[in-house]
């Protein structure tokens, strides 16, 4: 009866589904560019024949794939739009710096920065960097808009802001994922996440006892 279930369950499974999660474990245990069909379907449990009836090529399931993780991103990994402000922008700050002995991940971020060493030469790879990189900042920047307008945060104009904390977080990930420093991560979380908010807030509230007493 267990075995019936098995099948049951597994013949209800969006394949393409499956064939992203095997992509994600075959990119975090072979890079990039060693990264074959071969090791995707090996991962998946099926023959190759099974990802080129879905996808013609590597490049094609790759594409997919980022596509993927940014849908994945938005829909699971995002704070609750319900926080306030400071709480979201920090948790949000959070997830771009992984603790020293979260392998799985930092591997995954290696193949993910080797992958977009190869958005110039790859018109598919760029647009789907692209969206990924207008999420990133368009969420920054919402987040900004929000503690502005509510009065929590000084009135920073969010668009060049958002560009810049974008930056910086590309900047730490990187160095996080090819300096392999240790010290590296709960510096970037003091500096990065608890000062940038800290100065964000004490500015608005300096700004409301000016106010206040005027």
């Amino acid at each position: 009866m267990g075995d019936a279930a098995s099948d049951e369950s597994s013949e209800d499974a969006d394949p393409r589904e499956e064939i992203m999660e095997a992509t994600y474990s075959a990119l975090g245990e072979h890079g990039y560019a060693d990264l074959t069909m071969q090791h995707i379907a090996d991962h998946l449990g099926k023959s190759t024949s099974l990802l080129h009836y879905h996808f013609d090529t590597k490049e094609d399931l790759l594409v997919a794939f980022i596509d993927h993780i940014i849908s994945k991103f938005r829909e699971e990994h995002l704070p609750p739009d319900d926080l306030p402000p400071e709480e979201r922008l920090r948790e949000f700050l959070d997830l771009w710096v992984f603790d020293p002995d979260e392998q799985e991940r930092a591997a995954m971020h290696l193949a993910l920065l080797e992958l977009r060493s190869r958005g110039p030469f790859n018109e598919a790879y760029r647009e789907q960097l692209v969206r990924s990189d207008e999420l990133l900042r368009g969420t920054i920047e919402e987040m900004l808009r929000d503690g502005v307008e509510s009065g929590a945060f000084e009135s920073v104009d969010p668009e060049p802001t958002a560009r810049m904390i974008a930056a910086t977080l590309d900047g730490a990930r990187t160095r996080q994922i090819t300096l392999d420093d240790p010290a590296y991560t709960p510096t970037v979380r003091d500096e990065l996440a608890d000062r940038l908010v800290e100065q964000l807030l004490a500015d608005a509230e300096a700004s409301a006892g000016d106010e206040s007493g005027g």
